[in-house]
């Protein structure tokens, strides 16, 4: 295995390959073909990745349960990540960031990933209703049970990450090592604290949607008729065509694909190395949901775009910048809520 290319994983002492393998596609969200899912990630370890993502609530539990067997021999050589939050039936306390969730949760994401820890176990969604000391309390049990190695969050605000650090140390508890931001050349917002705030507290960061969920693909080009993505159903505000933010980020797609075709890479490549190239990130997630994608996005660590390139990167899409509101993955309730920012009675 060449490991030229590891890196830190915040400064946890963890060494990480530059590409995660994400599993949110194996199973009925994607490819509903186990044995195929199996034979992407046997794959993706022989290419050298050693770190796979999933969570309980894709495909509700399926992909877990996917990881697991394709880990059997093999689970030694692996940093295993998972996460939790997602509803994962009807009744309202199936999910959430509660102690009395997580402690049952945790027990049976190890089952299905055929496991005796989690090496890294993450809050899949901040939720401000329930306390901060409440979720790291349970996670901390867990860690000293031996259950868990590390715990992390995703898609938190930079607020919620400092609360998060700032809770850890006065209660005791142990504290967040790593943050999965949404990041991509379309969706760069968390260049302008999250990652500058995950760097001060040494949190290892692993984006996700580096390919901005498929826009940055390659499969749109100028003068041909796009494609429409199969997550049009569930996720129209991300890639509804007639949307007028997805038109600009269409536009910004066509001018990142004539620079990709000027440099002399894929535009894959080119999306991936520019996530890798911010000092912050330790391992970008890609989330194939065939082997021809898997191995479209293989190598991309070995990119190093020049200065030039990442210039006319900016000027495509400027610092700090994301084009669609939808892409940043989590619209807290103060904005979604009405009664959270009226004084009016309803």
């Amino acid at each position: 295995m060449n490991t030229e290319h590891w890196r830190d994983l915040g400064t946890t002492g963890v060494k990480v390959s530059p590409l995660t393998l994400g599993a949110m596609m194996f199973g009925e969200w994607g490819n509903p073909d186990a044995e195929d899912s199996i034979r992407i990630i046997h794959r993706a370890l022989d290419a050298g990745i050693n770190v796979i993502d999933t969570a309980d609530v894709y495909s509700r539990g399926e992909s877990e349960r996917i990881v697991g067997r394709a880990l059997k021999g093999r689970r030694d050589d692996v940093v295993l990540a998972t996460k939790f939050h997602g509803a994962m039936s009807e009744d309202p306390n199936h999910g959430g960031t509660s102690r009395r969730w997580i402690i049952r949760e945790v027990e049976a994401s190890l089952r299905r990933l055929r496991t005796d820890h989690i090496d890294l176990y993450q809050v899949h969604r901040p939720r401000p209703e329930i306390a901060i000391d409440e979720t790291l309390s349970a996670l901390s049990d867990l860690v000293h049970q031996g259950k868990i190695r590390y715990l992390g969050t995703s898609t938190f605000l930079p607020s919620q990450v400092v609360e998060a650090q700032w809770v850890a140390e006065r209660r005791h508890r142990e504290r967040p090592v790593t943050e999965q931001p949404p990041y991509s050349i379309l969706a760069r917002e968390v260049e302008r604290d999250l990652l500058p705030t995950a760097q001060r507290y040494g949190l290892g960061i692993l984006p996700w949607s580096p390919l901005a969920g498929g826009w940055l693909s390659g499969r749109h080009r100028r003068g041909e008729e796009s494609v429409t993505s199969t997550r049009l159903a569930r996720q129209p505000g991300r890639h509804d065509p007639q949307h007028p933010a997805n038109a600009r980020k269409l536009e910004a797609v066509h001018r990142l694909q004539d620079l990709a075709d000027d440099t002399g890479v894929s535009l894959i490549h080119l999306a991936l190395a520019f996530v890798l190239e911010h000092p912050a990130v330790s391992s970008v997630i890609i989330g194939p949901r065939t082997m021809e994608q898997l191995e479209s996005q293989l190598g991309a660590e070995k990119v190093s775009l020049p200065r030039d390139v990442l210039d006319r990167i900016d000027e495509i899409v400027a610092p700090g910048t994301t084009i669609n509101d939808a892409d940043r993955g989590y619209a807290p309730p103060a904005l979604t809520e009405a009664r959270l920012r009226r004084r009016s009675a309803y």
